[in-house]
Formats: C-alpha cells, sequence, structure tokens
C-alpha cells in the first residue's frame, strides 16, 4: 500500500512530462520555417534579382499580411533609384532603398552596403508562396592580376511578415526594427516581425567581367590614340563644313 502514492506521484509526473512535450512538438509544428529561394537572373553587369518565399504553416492564416525580403547588398551590386521609381509608378514592383541616395557611377572600391527591403507579392499558383523580382546592376571593379571575373556575394535574405490588419498569433516571430510601412493602404508605423527560414543556399554569387591589369599599358595607348583619331577627324570636318574663313582655320 505504501507504493501506491509513489505510484500515482510518478505516474503524474510522467503525463505531465508527456504533455509538455506534446506542446513543445505542436509548437514547432505550429512555428515551420520558411522556405527562401534567391536567383540571380541574366548575364553580365544586369541582373534580375528573383526571391521566392513558401511560409510555413502559419502562412495559412497570413492572408491580411505583408510579407517582405530585406537584402543587404554589397557594394559590388547596387540599385538604379531612378529604374526602380519607373517601375513603382506602373506597379511592377515596390522596395525601399537605404540610403535612397545611390552613386550609381561609383566602382565598386569607393562604393557602400545598400540595404533593401523588397515587398514580395502572392503567388496565385501556391496559396502560402510569395515572390518578387528586383533589376541590380553589377559595378565597375578594379583591374585583376590573372582573373577576368570578380564574385560579388550575395547574402540570404531576412524574410519579414507586417499584420496591420490581422489579428494573427506573432508567438513564432521575433519583433523587428523596421522604418517602413506595413503596405500603401497604410502609411503610418507598423510592427514588423522576423521569420526564421531555411535558405535553399546560404548565398549567391554574381560574376562580374574585370579587365586583366597587365592590359593597362595596352588600354591606355589604345585610348589615347582613339581619342586623337577623333578629335582630329572632328576638327577636319568643323574646318571643312563649318562657317570659318580659310584663314581661321589656317591658323
Amino acid at each position: 500500500m505504501a507504493g501506491g502514492p509513489a505510484r500515482r506521484r510518478g505516474q503524474a509526473l510522467l503525463g505531465a512530462g508527456l504533455a509538455a512535450l506534446l506542446c513543445v512538438l505542436h509548437a514547432q509544428a505550429a512555428c515551420r520555417d520558411a522556405a527562401v529561394t534567391q536567383e540571380l537572373l541574366k548575364e553580365g553587369f544586369h541582373r534580375d534579382l528573383l526571391v521566392k518565399v513558401e511560409l510555413g504553416v502559419v502562412g495559412e492564416d497570413a492572408g491580411g499580411c505583408t510579407v517582405a525580403a530585406r537584402t543587404h547588398l554589397p557594394p559590388g551590386i547596387y540599385v538604379d533609384p531612378y529604374e526602380l521609381a519607373s517601375l513603382q509608378q506602373h506597379n511592377l514592383t515596390k522596395a525601399v532603398l537605404i540610403p535612397d541616395v545611390i552613386d550609381v557611377e561609383a566602382p565598386e572600391y569607393l562604393a557602400t552596403d545598400l540595404l533593401v527591403l523588397l515587398y514580395m507579392e502572392p503567388d496565385p499558383r501556391c496559396s502560402r508562396c510569395f515572390r518578387a523580382a528586383l533589376p541590380v546592376h553589377g559595378r565597375y571593379h578594379r583591374p585583376a592580376e590573372d582573373s577576368q571575373e570578380a564574385s560579388v556575394v550575395l547574402k540570404s535574405p531576412e524574410v519579414l511578415v507586417c499584420c496591420c490588419d490581422n489579428r494573427l498569433s506573432t508567438e513564432c516571430w521575433k519583433p523587428a526594427e523596421v522604418e517602413a510601412p506595413c503596405s500603401g493602404r497604410n502609411a503610418g508605423p507598423c510592427q514588423w516581425y522576423s521569420i526564421t527560414h531555411r535558405p535553399a543556399y546560404e548565398e549567391s554569387i554574381l560574376q562580374v567581367p574585370v579587365g586583366l591589369r597587365h592590359h593597362s599599358s595596352l588600354v591606355c595607348v589604345v585610348t589615347l590614340l582613339t581619342t586623337v583619331l577623333c578629335s582630329s577627324l572632328i576638327l577636319a570636318a568643323v574646318c571643312k563644313y563649318g562657317h570659318f574663313s580659310p584663314v581661321t582655320c589656317s591658323e
């Protein structure tokens, strides 16, 4: 009889442990990571950055939420703000650049990092999928010693969700500091949340064509000769077809 209470206490502790384990497993299932795919389309200096996100189980209730990808662009790649403004005017894409003033002519070694918040659109082929594309451009690099390409590494983006118009539970998400509106309908501040995700690839690599350093002398000579030749042809055309007297041209 003495072992009865101890046995019951053991069974109660075992039941409580199993219940806690089930709760943890249920929470892990509800907070399943999102899947992120990032691709660089086209070739050369002018590319398209395509980002795809598939939310976890919690994404089934995210109908009223805004999904965005926050990515850091290294100095070797940039977004043209004038091109972006034109695309946004035609509702082809939506993004926020930080900083919003970008020197598009600066080479890679004089440029700085760029933060992009890219708003994503629902994918009609998948209820929990979102996608967005953004044109990006490679910057000119210093001439290399023995390689005709420079590698620009683009890290996987951070997935953000904002549910200003939705009472969706945010227990699975971490608050993120983002000073950007949740959507075009809401211009006021809104709380963004960061979602843990498992990228298909940890990083994407952009190969940018570069010149070879031992070609510098040849390039300078050819450039100088071309400049002199073109200047001579322009001067000859001005003297032949311009409204100048022969005395002026001979001087």
